[in-house]
Order: structure tokens, then sequence, then C-alpha cells
């Protein structure tokens, strides 16, 4: 049976690995939780927003995350693509999120702010209307990714293959077309 808890708030706790399990958080927030030990199955969050937690190398395997924000967070080395697909919607800002896979995501409309993104993949993911402000994404695995009017007007060093992904109408800065023509190994100056 499913736990559901409200409005909640969590400060500074250090969670076990079966803790989350079978739960429903809505409208909660966690402040300086660390999440690295869990293995999450079964959880559910909705309204909630991570502040300052560390979920690096956490498992979140049939995980729902529904208008959930991550501000300030590590979430090194996370796999969401186990995540619950039906109403996905998570929001970044100040994140470092290396090494995080999103592939077979649809993330339509999410928003990364000022995260670092190195040698994420997003393989086969739906980034349709993604906002990408201020974010390293060096290394980031984009193929067959869908980046339809995405936003990587201020995010650097991707590398980005326009024959081998979607990216009608995505915005990029001038500095960053040399993302998209990388693999010609054009030298681009000025």
């Amino acid at each position: 049976m499913t736990e559901y808890i409200h409005d909640q708030d969590y400060f500074d706790n250090v969670y076990t690995e079966d803790e989350f399990n079978l739960k429903e958080f809505e409208v909660c927030n966690f402040t300086g939780c660390d999440f690295t030990r869990c293995n999450f199955i079964g959880v559910t969050f909705t309204d909630c927003t991570f502040t300052n937690c560390d979920f690096s190398d956490a498992k979140i395997n049939h995980v729902a995350f529904r208008g959930v924000n991550f501000i300030d967070c590590q979430v090194l080395d996370v796999n969401f693509s186990m995540c619950d697909k039906l109403i996905f919607e998570i929001h970044f800002k100040d994140c470092i999120l290396d090494f995080a896979k999103f592939y077979d995501l649809k993330m339509i409309g999410t928003s990364f702010t000022n995260c670092s993104m190195i040698a994420i993949d997003f393989m086969n993911t739906d980034l349709t209307n993604v906002l990408f402000e201020n974010c390293n994404l060096h290394k980031a695995v984009f193929q067959n990714t869908i980046a339809n009017k995405a936003d990587f007007t201020t995010s650097y060093n991707f590398s980005i293959d326009p024959e081998k992904n979607k990216i009608k109408k995505a915005s990029f800065s001038l500095a960053g077309l040399k993302g998209l023509v990388e693999k010609h190994e054009l030298v681009i100056r000025g």
C-alpha cells in the first residue's frame, strides 16, 4: 500500500536504501538531503522541490517526477530513463548533472539553467522547447534526438550533428554554430 505525504518540509536528512519505496509526495520540500544511498521503487513526487540535495548514484527506477524542481543539487551519474514517462516534468537550476542519462524520455518544455551537463545522455530523447540556459554540454550525447525549438543560445561546448538529430527552429548563438558543424572539422574564426 502506497503511503501519501502532503505539504511537508525535510531538512538535512540522510536517507537509507529503501526508505522512500512505495511513497507518494505532493507539494513537499527537501533541503540539504542526501539521497545517494537510495534505491527508489514505486515513488511519486508531484510539485516537489529539492534544494541543495545530493542524488549522486541514486537508483531511481519506477519513479514519477511531475512538476519537480531541482535547485543547486548534485545529480551525478543518475539514470532517469527508467522513470515513469506519464507526465514526466522536471526542471534544473544551478545543478551538476554530469553523466546523467535521459535517453528515450519526452522532456518537452524542460528547463536547464546554469547546469554542468558533462557527458549527459540525450539519445532518442524528445527535447522539444527545452531551454538550455548557460549550460556546459561538453561531451553530451545527442543522437536521434528531437530538439525542435530548443534554445541553446547561451549554452556551450555542445556538438550536435544536424544530420542525426531534429533541430528545426532551435536557437543557437553565432558562437554556438561551431557545435553544429564540428564533424566537418571546419576552422571557424571570428
